[in-house]
């Protein structure tokens, strides 16, 4: 008789799979809390009582169904903290003779669940976690021979694919993209609108997590933790983007305001990349609240959310497979330094920073625009090692996972691949940063200043950047700019060595 372990990691709480439309009493479902993936890299401590709250739910939600289901609390005596490690207990306890998993999204996992595989006497098979719009395969086939993926033609093909904002084979109103409609600088607090939260109290799991001594960085309220972490909360959230947000979001998707840490931001991204959601229902709901609401919802505020989801998200994840395990190891300009202790503590004199850093620290979470125009564009004008760089950003958000973090910040944030992902380093000076937030109101440092005591550390390196990395920038087509006007300018000098200054002390700035 057929006895089978299935295992079901932390990011795949996917109820709709297939997997799950019957219940086998010779079929166990394994889910386990280690410190393996607790200690990777230091995490915050709401992505990790995030992950265990929303894996607990949904081992609730099998067992509520008759599905047997296994699993392992950090603190469980038989828990050997490995996920190997676990598994091979079970196995040999439970008289295990077949081992099923889902295809994990992570390099690693992916690699130590194959050699695992290879090691087991027992028959062993995996499955798609019928999540992704595209197979891994997908982006390298699609761009194949090609040295640069365009993410803008594999977003024409998913929609395309999808008939998603569609006219038959042209996009609706003709346009395919609304980008330039998306850069508003938001100004009218009487728009705010709170976000949906779902306070639960976290304690016995706070408490867990600190007797266990997991290193965690960031704070937490455990009696209020506010994230979703079930799938009927995360519909919820999807249903309140559409009728309270919706209808400003793309306008102000790229705005930073520092009187609300999410604007019109859905808060969708935990949900999404712990598959509580599925890309194709999120988008479909959106696309079908629009058309219901044309009247008082334009195209701009949808396609702008849409191409987030069947663009961007899909398009890192086929350029992480398609790049990976080499993609962790490029560091395009040599960068290596360590990156400064604000980063840790948000303890700076730039405002940008210091709100940008304080706000990651307090909620786990920053828009796509902080991460990289503030402190990702920070860490690559200061040359910080793209490794360190990584780090921090898996580390600090809830929604970080390797395949969606490591290309958006190695990729798009530090150039770190040479152009795979983007066409041209995003970086700025003040003047950037400005024109998108009210940052600069108050802050320490002058934006208008390239030199001298209170001048932007943004200004100087900036140009110091560009500067010290001609020989790889001056051909780039979409940067030429950048370099006439550097050559017009008569304190070259000045700026340089304001630079310099800054970057022997980055943990003073």
């Amino acid at each position: 008789m057929s006895k089978t372990l299935r295992l079901i990691l932390g990011d795949q709480l996917n109820i709709q799979h297939s997997w799950f439309e019957k219940t086998n009493p010779d079929m166990t479902y394994v889910m386990m809390e280690i410190k393996q993936e607790t200690g990777y890299v230091r995490h915050h401590i709401q992505k990790v009582v995030g992950f265990f709250l929303a894996m607990r739910n949904f081992a609730n939600s099998l067992q509520n169904q008759g599905h047997q289901v296994a699993y392992l609390n950090l603190d469980h005596p038989d828990n050997t903290q490995s996920l190997t490690g676990n598994l091979s207990f079970l196995i040999e306890k439970e008289n295990f003779n077949r081992f099923e998993y889902l295809l994990p999204d992570e390099y690693r996992l992916d690699r130590q669940l194959a050699d695992f595989c290879k090691s087991l006497s027992i028959p062993s098979r995996h499955f798609d976690s019928e999540h992704f719009l595209t197979s891994r395969e997908f982006l390298t086939e699609f761009f194949k021979g090609k040295k640069t993926f365009l993410m803008e033609t594999f977003y024409r093909e998913m929609r395309k694919k999808y008939d998603v904002l569609m006219d038959g084979k042209e996009p609706l109103t003709g346009k395919w993209n609304y980008d330039q409609d998306n850069r508003n600088k938001f100004r009218d607090p009487l728009l705010l609108i709170a976000p949906k939260v779902f306070p639960k109290n976290a304690s016995e799991i706070v408490g867990v997590i600190h007797t266990m001594e997991v290193e965690t960085i960031g704070s937490i309220d455990e009696k209020n933790f506010e994230w979703p972490v079930t799938r009927e909360e995360s519909l919820q959230v999807l249903d309140y983007f559409c009728e309270k947000l919706l209808d400003s979001f793309g306008e102000y998707q790229d705005s930073i305001y520092t009187g609300d840490a999410f604007l019109f931001h859905s808060r969708l991204s935990f949900s999404l990349n712990t598959k509580m959601l599925s890309p194709l229902e999120v988008v479909e709901k959106v696309e079908q609240y629009w058309f219901a609401n044309q009247d008082r919802i334009n195209i701009a505020q949808v396609e702008g959310f849409i191409r987030q989801i069947i663009g961007w998200r899909e398009y890192m994840r086929g350029v992480y497979w398609a790049k990976m395990p080499e993609y962790a190891t490029l560091n395009f300009f040599g960068h290596e330094r360590k990156l400064p202790e604000f980063y840790w503590t948000g303890k700076t004199k730039m405002n940008c920073m210091r709100h940008s850093i304080g706000q990651s620290l307090e909620k786990s979470y920053a828009h796509h625009i902080q991460r990289l125009m503030v402190t990702g564009n920070f860490a690559l004008l200061a040359g910080i090692d793209p490794d360190e760089v990584d780090r921090w950003y898996l580390g600090i958000y809830i929604d970080a996972i390797e395949w969606v973090e490591i290309t958006n910040t190695r990729g798009m944030s530090q150039f770190a691949d040479g152009g795979i992902v983007g066409t041209k380093p995003y970086v700025s000076s003040a003047n950037y940063i400005d024109k998108m937030s009210d940052y600069c109101k108050g802050c320490h440092y002058d934006k208008n200043l390239k030199t001298g005591e209170n001048a932007c550390p943004f200004n100087s390196l900036y140009w110091h950047f560009y500067n010290r990395n001609e020989d790889k920038l001056a051909k780039n087509p979409r940067i030429g700019m950048a370099y006439k006007t550097w050559e017009k300018m008569k304190d070259k000098s000045k700026i340089l060595e304001q630079a310099e200054k800054y970057l022997e002390n980055l943990d003073r700035l």
